[in-house]
């Protein structure tokens, strides 16, 4: 029998459905999909025992038979969510939720997969969780709104935590799906919330919309907020992301020139763009999907950014040219080695934007992605150490130098298992997740490190760019496939080493390749050459 106890099975032969298949299907450490009713399921054998769990990741719903499989995990191909095969536990990020996991025996050669009929539209399970309990005089305050802060709710309540969680975000929705906003900015919010309303209410975990913290006082364990009001805590996570970096020349405060934040930024910008001149300015991974997706649907689109290419610094010239020429096949007009210098309106609006090479471009909406500020602000005087950047500075516990205090996603910075614990600062959405339960953890004394190896996708016209690791210093990208011919993998070489892959059509490469490295083994530079790339294959 394999670990699983189907929630809500029972042993009525008209409630389950029953699967067969021959032993000799499968060897260890392979899988297989099967169908059940409409159901995928993904059966795995591993270590002589065979389990079978949902068949599609509870992120986006990506088959996970595409994935790859080490040891008792496998990880999605496509954004690198992680589950046990045994329980279906989630055990990386991104998503939120676990796999169904059902029983299996194995009698006469055959493997019999048992789910109840009532089961069969259940693709993804929200692990247990306890609720508040009144008498419990603890508060643990969560500021920010992103998936760090929820990640730390649920991982809290599913280890029995029962007094007081607050999540304080000044945003005006609940934790969203942000990554979706630079890829399709005319989402409906109640598409893009990672939990309805009822959840939290649920468990007990109080959402505080648009309130913004503006200081922390440990000696007195509070905080205060922007309408002046103070809110005690026991332990505090400093969750705030990172808000993007304003334009500052010459007119970057005209009607017309927008950042890209919030639910309601996308909104903004989606209806102030159909139809009009677009200028974008900073060719980021933000920047460029933004360029995508409204190459077809602004009168023009104009790229400005300061390299030869974009994602240079960190995918290399190859991948760089290939993207841009891409967009430029969509008739996005590119601007490179320049910058931005004046911002010309007409009656307060933008009309025009010059660049430091001359060119004048015809504007009716800017978009600027240049970067990112940590939100740190709030930390001045509270004695929490922040690095030259002013990202909050943790260990590998997700502690700051204050007692109490946590810091956890975008806004800090963090020793990286796979660099040698060199402290790095990594905006992925995947990774917030995991600072997120390692500091739930920590915060209910359970020792853990954050040891997640870092997971990044981008869409540009429908196409994924994967990559996985920490590229940082590479000094040597080894190529397997043709980048021209828009299918490759890359291998990002220091020292030797592979410290990161990328991918464009090459799944589940780089699903693989974090997986390996997430294993601790070191990936080498001769083994990226080798024209045999079977240490990559299932």
């Amino acid at each position: 029998m394999n670990q699983c106890q189907e929630t809500g099975q029972t042993e009525t032969q008209e409630e389950v459905t029953e699967l067969v298949c021959q032993e000799a299907d499968l060897k260890d450490g392979q899988m297989k999909e099967v169908t059940v009713g409409d159901q995928k399921v993904l059966l795995v054998r591993s270590e002589g025992q065979y389990s079978a769990v949902g068949g599609r990741c509870s992120h986006y719903g990506a088959p996970l038979i595409k994935g790859t499989l080490v040891g008792d995990r496998v990880r999605c191909p496509f954004h690198g969510a992680c589950f046990n095969v045994r329980n279906g536990d989630i055990e990386d990020y991104p998503g939120l939720d676990s796999l169904p996991c059902y029983k299996v025996k194995v009698e006469d050669g055959k493997v019999y997969v048992s789910i109840n009929k009532n089961s069969l539209a259940v693709t993804k399970r929200v692990k247990e969780m306890c609720s508040v309990v009144p008498d419990v005089k603890h508060t643990i305050l969560l500021i920010g709104g992103g998936p760090a802060s929820l990640v730390c709710a649920e991982t809290l309540r599913q280890n029995c935590y029962q007094g007081r969680i607050v999540i304080i975000t000044k945003d005006s929705v609940p934790p969203f799906d942000k990554p979706k906003l630079s890829k399709a900015l005319n989402v409906e919010s109640s598409s893009i919330l990672l939990r309805p309303d009822d959840f939290y209410q649920r468990y007990g975990i109080e959402m505080w919309t648009k309130k913004e913290v503006v200081s922390v006082n440990p000696a007195k364990k509070e905080v205060k907020m922007s309408d002046g009001t103070l809110q005690h805590y026991d332990q505090l996570l400093i969750a705030t992301g990172c808000r993007a970096r304003p334009l500052t020349c010459p007119g970057s405060d005209l009607e017309g020139v927008k950042l890209l934040q919030s639910y309601e930024d996308a909104k903004d910008i989606y209806s102030s763009s159909l139809g009009q001149k677009v200028v974008v300015t900073g060719a980021s991974f933000i920047g460029m999907e933004v360029a995508s997706y409204f190459s077809d649907k602004a009168a023009s689109v104009a790229m400005v950014g300061s390299t030869q290419y974009p994602f240079e610094c960190a995918l290399g010239s190859e991948i760089g040219q290939l993207s841009m020429q891409m967009l430029e096949e969509k008739n996005v007009k590119f601007h490179m080695n320049d910058r931005v210098t004046e911002i010309r309106g007409e009656n307060g609006k933008v009309k025009q934007v010059v660049l430091k090479s001359g060119v004048v471009l015809e504007a009716d909406v800017v978009i600027a992605g240049i970067g990112v500020i940590p939100n740190s602000d709030l930390l001045a005087g509270s004695g929490v150490e922040v690095d030259s950047k002013k990202a909050v500075i943790v260990d590998k516990f997700m502690r700051t130098n204050v007692p109490d205090i946590f810091a956890a996603g975008d806004v800090t910075s963090f020793p990286l298992t796979i660099r040698g614990d060199q402290r790095v600062s990594i905006g992925h959405w995947q990774m917030s997740h995991a600072h997120g339960r390692v500091a739930a953890l920590n915060m209910l004394k359970k020792s853990t490190k954050i040891e997640s190896v870092p997971f990044f996708w981008t869409v540009l016209l429908g196409k994924s760019i994967r990559y996985a690791g920490y590229g940082e210093g590479y000094t040597e990208i080894i190529f397997k496939g043709k980048v021209e011919e828009r299918k490759f993998l890359a291998f990002y070489i220091k020292d030797d080493v592979v410290v990161a892959a990328a991918s464009l059509m090459f799944d589940p490469a780089v699903a693989r390749i974090a997986e390996l490295m997430a294993k601790g083994q070191i990936l080498t530079k001769a083994q990226a050459q080798a024209e045999d790339l079977s240490w990559l294959q299932m």
